[in-house]
């Protein structure tokens, strides 16, 4: 039984690398260039399976647990770092939030599509003066009969532009009250809700981040997620799982960076020798490959722990900073065992060294994830 698993498992990973090196490979540079989020591809990558990675069967979707879909970021993020960051906060956010909190009938009526690409999902937490601050959000949500009114704005939402449908935090309750935030299902094209201001990123510049913006939007009581009041405690647990997603996104980038450096470093030949040959270049390889592996196994053991539905919340902040840290060091060493070259858009590792520095920032700041996880360490032994 053991080995049909990994058998199955080795399949969706190779079927994922096929995907990214046919499908997303050729356009990488273009795309990145132009700041283009190509929506084409997106659906595409439900047609593979990859946009309803957690979705039951029953809904349209692949009904795989975490290692499968660790392994399908990584092997796209080894490839362009946007698409598997989109892939990510489609999978864990929007379609996760619908998917663990909602109703029977919001579950019904979305997953189909979230899972198979004909919907594209957004995710609205941020707001530009509340990141990690959550609770002091100034989006609002009035109730009016059986609709609820939504003013206010999101910062920094993957598909703000393009998402179909996104899943809405707002204020329902008090300032800084817990079981004050809702969320809400909310469709493209529901008068009121438009998208704002797209964002002029340093890296991951081929996945859309934009502003929503919501100007008496009216939303009916049934689009609410689970309990009015409850929306706050449900995105913390939805950023849990967020979590392994940016780590699994960081291991990719530094995955593709790394076997660039590799291959590079045998190739390329001064004094007479492959570089590969002088130690100073040899030991960078063995630290890039050894925090790899550290890495990864913080990943998958947060992957085990979410398999098994127990509590994920300092191992996933574990995983999450412990990644994304090490994605930088390894991209800028694959920087400079390139060299002069490594500078240049000609070869692929100044793509993964702009593109690493988000994932020490979304979904929380590595200073967040610090402070997740000293607050989890104090409450009891490592």
């Amino acid at each position: 039984m053991q080995e049909l698993m990994l058998e199955d498992l080795q399949m969706i990973t190779e079927s994922a690398r096929e995907f990214a090196v046919q499908h997303i490979g050729p356009h990488v540079m273009e795309w990145d260039e132009a700041q283009y989020f190509p929506k084409e591809l997106m659906k595409e990558a439900g047609r593979f399976g990859f946009l309803g990675v957690f979705v039951p069967e029953k809904y349209g979707g692949a009904g795989l647990g975490y290692h499968e879909y660790v392994n399908i970021i990584v092997e796209i993020s080894k490839v362009c770092g946007s698409i598997g960051l989109s892939v990510a906060a489609h999978n864990s956010l929007c379609t996760g939030h619908i998917l663990y909190y909602g109703s029977e009938e919001l579950k019904s009526k979305y997953l189909p599509k979230l899972a198979t690409g004909e919907f594209l999902g957004a995710w609205g937490l941020t707001e530009a003066n509340t990141g990690s601050d959550a609770m002091r959000m100034k989006t609002v949500a009035e109730r009016d009969g059986d609709f609820y009114i939504i003013n206010g704005a999101k910062n920094w939402i993957t598909h703000g532009i393009s998402g179909d449908v996104a899943v809405v935090l707002a204020r329902t309750g008090e300032l800084l009250d817990s079981d004050g935030i809702t969320a809400f299902v909310v469709e493209r094209g529901t008068e009121g809700f438009k998208a704002g201001k797209k964002e002029n990123k340093l890296g991951m510049r081929a996945s859309e981040t934009a502003e929503m913006i919501f100007e008496n939007c009216r939303v009916h009581k049934s689009q609410v997620i689970g309990q009015v009041g409850k929306g706050f405690k449900q995105a913390m647990g939805i950023l849990d799982g967020g979590r392994i997603s940016i780590a699994a996104l960081s291991l990719g980038i530094a995955k593709g960076a790394y076997e660039a450096a590799v291959n590079y470093s045998k190739e390329r030949e001064q004094f007479g020798q492959p570089i590969s040959k002088f130690q100073a270049i040899a030991f960078k390889l063995a630290d890039m490959a050894t925090k790899i592996q550290a890495a990864e196994l913080l990943i998958r053991q947060a992957a085990d722990l979410k398999n098994a539905k127990e509590k994920v919340t300092k191992i996933s902040a574990m995983a999450k900073y412990y990644a994304s840290e090490i994605c930088v060091e390894i991209a800028t060493d694959a920087v400079q065992v390139f060299g002069g070259y490594g500078y240049t858009k000609e070869y692929p590792v100044e793509k993964y060294y702009r593109d690493s520095k988000l994932c020490t920032i979304g979904e929380g700041t590595s200073e967040i994830q610090k402070l997740v996880i000293s607050r989890e360490v104090l409450k009891g032994d490592l």
